[in-house]
């Protein structure tokens, strides 16, 4: 099944959205948070993100979310520090951060492959709120 992570500057909003995405998804998925630093301050830490990863890794892909543009540029180095053959199988959703990670544990709980999971988060973009 795909796993999740869910970078974010705060650990508080990384495990609150891992919790909701656990509760949608029924505890099927791999949802590891990676938020804050490693000496629990505001921030993102490669070395964690990266351990996420290897973590949420089951052999079919992990789909990364990322709250702010320099957890973007953590994310990039916890990509260097990976394996070979992780680093194919993971990729970076450009999705809403609870929205996409929501919809994406969704479908990944229903089997569905690293593409498709990608698609369904970047899709949570045009949803709207006041329809």
């Amino acid at each position: 099944m795909v796993g999740i992570v869910i970078v974010s500057h705060s650990d508080k909003i990384a495990q609150g959205t891992v919790e909701l995405c656990e509760q949608m998804s029924q505890g099927l998925v791999k949802v590891i948070p990676a938020g804050g630093t490693s000496d629990n301050d505001i921030g993102t830490d490669a070395t964690k993100i990266e351990k996420g990863i290897v973590q949420a890794d089951s052999g079919e892909g992990v789909l990364v979310f990322v709250d702010l543009g320099s957890a973007m540029m953590s994310t990039d180095v916890a990509f260097e520090l990976l394996n070979g053959e992780l680093r194919k199988r993971v990729v970076i959703a450009d999705a809403p951060l609870v929205e996409g990670s929501v919809v994406a544990t969704v479908q990944a709980s229903m089997g569905s492959d690293l593409e498709t999971v990608r698609a369904t988060a970047e899709e949570s973009r045009e949803m709207s709120k006041l329809e």
